[in-house]
């Protein structure tokens, strides 16, 4: 009996040992085995106990699973922010320790100030400022309108706005646990195709286990963007919990950074700081008033509101639409974008007719056909000042700035018979 006792403990160890159990299980096996003066059948019986105990609490999958199961079942789990928050920062810690010489690239790039005029190229992508054919000249006619008189009322830098188109190139999201959107090879093929379809920029995700991507595809996407625009910018997202992620995307040669604030918290005002010092641009993820004031109030130039609730893990389909009205007015110093959960051209305009500057558009044309349809919705149109975004204007004009018609906004044409 004691000689069947020791071969079935044998196989019971074997069995444990190839599950990867826990330290603890170990430990407790083990005082079992070596510390106790009990028979062997006593023995045997409670390493059954311990085990079955630990199967049913989840530690160790069941004997007669496969291990494959497992690795199943802890891949189905979602990762909520906090979870992808903690699990970065335990990355960071060995990242830090690679980077750590002086001599360093990433090191070298956190340990010097930009000293040249920014080339603020984030900032002019998402104004556009580049299309000079469609910029206001001063020394055009005013259409009658009196400069002092337009100066009198605020009005005299109101014009008509042009929208940016950003991509947020993805394989999968936080928001959506499970779902694959893309299985493309590289970021750097879709950011190209989506820039040479008049994409102003694009976001490269950079985080494997929330989005898919990692570092290597942030600096082929900077080279395949360069070569086809001039114009276009690049930005990192990732889950930024640590200064050395901004030094990451420097020495990956991105043009900007996105910086949540519901994972920074207090610290966004040191991770901006760093940012401008290093000549780094950034956008605030916003979600709530209370985080837009923050960002105005720290001089965030570029704010992005986001309908989907990182903390509380849940969609508000209006909540960048009812929080549109705390950004200055058209041609101000704050550029103004929206996100998440837009799936049709008609939200997107909706979002761009309240006073957004642009918006930012991920799952919907990753592996789709739609993302020409979406960008000439935002380039081939121009918008009615922000000022006159709660006037409830649905018209629309095309880049000359001429009215569209149409039936479907209730527009006459030509062949309604009016004059």
């Amino acid at each position: 009996a004691a000689a069947i006792a020791n071969r079935i403990r044998t196989l019971f160890i074997a069995e444990i040992m190839s599950c990867n159990p826990s330290h603890r299980l170990r430990v407790s096996i083990n005082t079992i085995i070596m510390s106790t003066r009990l028979p062997s059948m006593v023995v045997l019986i409670s390493i059954m106990v311990l085990f079955l105990t630990m199967s049913t609490m989840g530690l160790v999958p069941p004997t007669h699973l496969k291990r494959t199961t497992t690795t199943l079942h802890v891949q189905q789990r979602a990762e909520d922010i906090f979870s992808a928050v903690h699990r970065k920062e335990h990355e960071m810690v060995a990242v830090k320790k690679k980077h750590k010489g002086t001599a360093d690239p990433v090191a070298m790039a956190m340990g010097y100030m930009e000293e040249s005029v920014p080339k603020l190229r984030v900032a002019k992508a998402l104004r556009r400022v580049y299309e000079d054919e469609t910029q206001r000249n001063d020394d055009d006619d005013d259409g009658g309108f009196d400069d002092e008189k337009l100066k009198e009322l605020g009005m005299q830098q109101v014009g008509m706005r042009r929208g940016c188109f950003i991509v947020d190139i993805k394989r999968k999201s936080l928001s959506n646990p499970g779902q694959v959107y893309c299985n493309y090879d590289d970021a750097s093929l879709v950011a190209e195709a989506m820039v040479r379809l008049g994409a102003d920029a694009v976001m490269v995700n950079v985080d494997y286990a929330a989005y898919g991507g990692d570092l290597t595809e942030l600096k082929s996407t900077v080279k395949a963007v360069r070569r086809a625009s001039d114009t276009a910018a690049v930005i990192m997202k990732d889950i930024i919990v640590d200064e050395i992620q901004l030094g990451l995307a420097k020495e990956a040669g991105a043009d900007g950074v996105l910086l949540m604030a519901s994972v920074l918290g207090p610290a966004l005002e040191n991770f901006m700081n760093l940012a401008t010092v290093i000549g780094l641009e950034f956008i605030v993820e916003c979600h709530t008033k209370v985080e837009v004031d923050r960002a105005i109030e720290l001089c965030a130039q570029n704010i992005l509101v986001t309908n989907y609730d990182r903390v509380g893990q849940q969609y508000h389909p209006d909540q960048a639409i009812k929080l549109a009205g705390l950004f200055p007015g058209s041609g101000g110093p704050i550029i103004s974008l929206a996100c998440g959960g837009i799936e049709t051209t008609e939200q997107m305009k909706r979002h761009l007719m309240v006073g957004y500057d642009g918006v930012v558009i991920g799952k919907t044309v990753m592996g789709s056909t739609k993302a020409p349809e979406f960008i000439r919705a935002v380039r081939d149109r121009t918008l009615l000042p922000a000022e006159l975004s709660h006037w409830g204007i649905e018209t629309e004009f095309d880049p000359d700035g001429n009215v569209m018609p149409g039936p479907k906004k209730n527009i006459p044409s030509e062949s309604d018979g009016y004059e």
